[in-house]
């Protein structure tokens, strides 16, 4: 048996071809999705677990507690017998200006530290590859990855960003770093301790923690203990086993691994329906052969597991190539996400989970595939070695259609019910797509029926030929529209939702937008204290102020969220309607909307009591009451209240400093673009961005671009095996008309019209694929956007259009092998020839 299917194989090689590589394609999509996570998340481990080789212990502060990590209880810890050394440690946001005037590396992960030099200059944390530590504030080291990133080498003038201000400093060493961060592409820019206070430590002079090194014959448990018991309340010592085992060890790679393998069951979902046509239409083709050898003795098992073993065959084979080509995917991956810092994660050339999933996945998926064919080529007789073709029964196509008409309602009922639950939509879209998979057999016999009128206008007799191709077997024409239907319905469900999205933002921008001119931090970012002051010294700018969203805890109430500006500007530069009231004493007092105070019961002259958060969380002891001395109406950025920036609170050191939502501009008449340029040179910080209302629209629309081009990157793999499908049904559809393209090309049609009767049934089918698949994501696309309070329905009618072009093009290209092969089918022997 074994040897039968071989010999088949090899005489119907090329027949196998096509489905054999989307069988490729999804495994090697499942391969490198779970090699490239394994990668990322080995990577980070080994940096987390390598990035503090001198940490024992740590003692971390509670956000609430009095006591803070200070000189002094440094000194405390360094004296300890257990601990043979202790380390002040300071962290923040630091940002890096490459050489080409842009940030460098994941902003999310540009972090500032502390260099803590021993008695040779060293620091053990951070080895230096060239230069030297940082000794003073104009000074500064950064790890070797990001200096050839950014393109600087020891001795530059480098520009970096802190708490949102750009400043100048020296490049004086490229240090070597292992640390997460770096490994998740993201920098590390290191500051002399001083420095690092000023920027980043919650208190004048405090660290962000403190690290313990175990003394000899000393275990990390016990010096744990020890520490513990002379540290104050409110400050804990951790061990570092403790902050590994607690640390989430590759949250990012996990959820972008899981994204990876939903596209890659997708795009094997869809290959299912390949391998099924391919093994269809062989069984059909090999009837006689099947029926002649349950003739000569075999039984239906036998011919059942004869195909099968096929269908293993071109399994294994098409998953010992994908998992080689899944290793360059992983690749691949990595340079597209660089999520493993340039490179930094090394991808196994052999893995045993992945090199099991990937035989089981695309033996598994082929043999299921070939499982349904395997049965109806072992149900062939032994007298239909007489005939040529085994035809359908009309009553398994009728019950194929009831089914397939009950799961669609039943999938459009869930869809209209999701508008109202979202949850829905995961059960109902699957269902939806699975009822039109099923009926699509009589939705292809009656859309191609409404072209055989004007293709047969267009095209003659050509044009009625290449319907009544596609009609003829309805089977198979569903089966190669559906691999194209379920890409394209994914596709158009995802453009939906995001240009409706896009939409979206793009109105909100426009109402956010409460100025001429607007500065803002990029993502991770923020904004510097001293922007708005120097902002309001250029010529052009009328009126400036900062936008410091905040919280005023009312006394056993919810708290109120205020936003604090400056009282002399932010009328003009905001354009606020004050009701009642004026705004020159909101020094002394607070501004409220008129919602919030009919809501309150609050006049001009009522007194609101409470205290500010200061953005550390904490609430200060002082309280303040503040009178109402005036009612607005404005943009909601300043809504519902209003008060003086001088008025919150000022604690020393980074954690206390209030955190700058935006800056507002008011520019001279008929000088905001002048302005604009004016306010980027004088701060020359690529951290802040200076919008006018058509910058802000783009911005928003822009933040989803990304995720769109990933999304179709990762579901053109599913495209692409629904353009093979087209292939493959083309060019078997010529292996099985052999004798009827020659009575044709006896009859007068050339070999041009032949290849034209194919190019316009490969469009049909491509087309009516198409059609399904833009009607059902579109209807998927909606539910989710009608789900979403306040975003509005938009259909890309454009990107429709497109994608149906694009169909129109696939069915073209998808022709041309197919039809060269049938216009070389000399005709004399194509008359002759059997229909296999």
């Amino acid at each position: 048996m074994f040897r039968t299917a071989l010999r088949t194989l090899r005489s119907h090689r090329l027949r196998f071809a096509m489905p054999a590589l989307a069988v490729v394609l999804g495994v090697a999509f499942v391969t490198g999705s779970l090699l490239y996570g394994d990668s990322v998340r080995a990577a980070v481990n080994r940096a987390r677990s390598n990035s503090q080789p001198d940490a024992s212990v740590s003692i971390t502060a509670d956000p609430a507690a009095p006591h803070r990590l200070d000189d002094t209880l440094l000194r405390r810890l360094r004296a300890l017998p257990s601990a043979a050394a202790a380390r002040g440690v300071v962290e923040g946001r630091s940002f890096l200006v490459g050489s080409d005037g842009t940030l460098v590396g994941d902003l999310n992960q540009a972090a500032g530290v502390n260099y803590v030099p021993d008695g040779s200059g060293k620091d053990i944390r951070y080895p230096l590859a060239g230069g030297r530590g940082p000794r003073g504030a104009a000074e500064i080291a950064v790890d070797r990855r990001t200096a050839e990133r950014a393109g600087y080498r020891v001795g530059a003038r480098v520009r970096i960003v802190v708490a949102g201000t750009a400043l100048d400093a020296r490049l004086v060493g490229v240090f070597t770093a292992h640390d997460s961060r770096v490994d998740s592409g993201g920098t590390l820019t290191a500051f002399d301790t001083a420095t690092a206070q000023r920027h980043f430590a919650p208190a004048p002079k405090g660290y962000s923690a403190i690290t313990l090194t175990a003394a000899e014959g000393t275990s990390d448990a016990q010096l744990a203990q020890r520490a513990q018991t002379s540290l104050p309340s409110g400050l804990r010592a951790v061990t570092r086993a403790e902050l590994e085992s607690g640390a989430a060890p590759a949250g990012d790679a996990d959820k972008l691994t899981t994204l990876l393998l939903s596209f890659a069951g997708i795009a094997l979902f869809v290959s299912t329906f390949l391998v099924a046509n391919t093994f269809t239409m062989l069984s059909a083709a090999r009837a006689r052969e099947h029926a002649l050898l349950r003739a000569i003795g075999a039984t239906t098992n036998y011919v059942m597991r004869m195909v099968l073993t096929e269908a293993a065959v071109v399994g294994t084979a098409a998953s010992a190539i994908g998992y080689g080509l899944g290793v360059g995917v992983a690749h691949l991956l990595g340079g597209l996400f660089d999520a493993a810092g340039a490179g930094n994660a090394t991808v196994p050339a052999l893995s045993a989970e992945p090199l099991l999933a990937a035989f089981a996945v695309g033996i598994g998926v082929t043999v299921l595939a070939a499982y349904l064919p395997a049965r109806r080529a072992a149900a062939v007789p032994p007298v239909a070695a007489l005939r040529t073709v085994q035809p359908s029964t009309a009553a398994s196509l009728r019950r194929r259609n009831a089914i397939g008409l009950i799961t669609t309602a039943c999938g459009a009922l869930l869809i209209a019910a999701a508008v109202g639950e979202p949850d829905l939509l995961f059960g109902a879209a699957p269902l939806l797509l699975v009822g039109l998979i099923v009926l699509t057999p009589l939705l292809a016999l009656g859309l191609t029926g409404l072209l055989r009128s004007p293709l047969t206008r267009l095209a003659g007799v050509r044009g009625k030929l290449a319907v009544e191709n596609a009609r003829r077997n309805p089977r198979r024409t569903a089966a190669t529209a559906t691999t194209l239907m379920v890409g394209l319905a994914m596709v158009t469900a995802v453009t939906v939702a995001v240009t409706s999205v896009n939409r979206f933002d793009e109105r909100e921008a426009d109402r956010s937008m409460a100025s001429d001119l607007r500065i803002t931090a990029v993502d991770f970012g923020e904004v510097g204290q001293g922007t708005a002051a120097r902002v309001a010294r250029l010529a052009d700018a009328e009126a400036v102020t900062s936008v410091i969203p905040t919280y005023f805890d009312l006394a056993g109430k919810t708290p109120l969220s205020v936003t604090a500006v400056d009282p002399a500007a932010v009328e003009r530069a905001a354009s606020l309607t004050v009701r009642e009231g004026s705004l020159d004493r909101l020094d002394r007092g607070i501004a409220v909307t008129e919602e919030l105070a009919a809501a309150h019961g609050w006049r001009l002259g009522s007194r609101v009591t409470g205290s500010f958060t200061s953005a550390s969380g904490r609430t200060p002891d002082t309280r303040a009451s503040l009178p109402v001395v005036a009612i607005y109406d404005g943009p909601e950025e300043l809504t519902p209240a209003l008060v003086s920036e001088r008025a919150l609170p000022r604690p020393a050191g980074a954690e206390g400093r209030p955190s700058i939502g935006s800056v507002l501009v008011k520019a001279a008449p008929g000088r905001t673009a002048a302005l604009q340029e004016e306010i980027r040179r004088a701060l020359d910080n690529p951290a802040l961005l200076v919008q006018d209302r058509a910058d802000a629209r783009a911005a928003a629309t822009a933040r989803t671009a990304p995720f769109l081009n990933i999304m179709y990157a990762m579901l053109s793999v599913t495209v692409l095996i629904g353009a093979l499908g087209v292939v493959n049904t083309m060019s078997m559809a010529v292996f099985e008309r052999v004798r009827e393209i020659g009575l044709l090309r006896a009859i007068g049609l050339d070999r041009g019209g032949i290849g034209s009767v194919l190019r316009l049934e490969s469009v049909t089918i491509s087309l009516f694929g198409s059609a399904l698949g833009v009607v059902a994501g579109t209807a998927i696309g909606a539910a989710a956007v009608l789900g979403q309070e306040a975003v509005p329905l938009v259909i890309p009618w454009d990107r429709t259009a497109l994608f149906f072009l694009a169909s129109a093009a696939i069915g073209v290209l998808a022709s041309l092998w197919p039809g060269r092969q049938a216009a070389r089918i000399p005709m004399l022997e194509a008359i002759g020839a059997d229909t296999e």
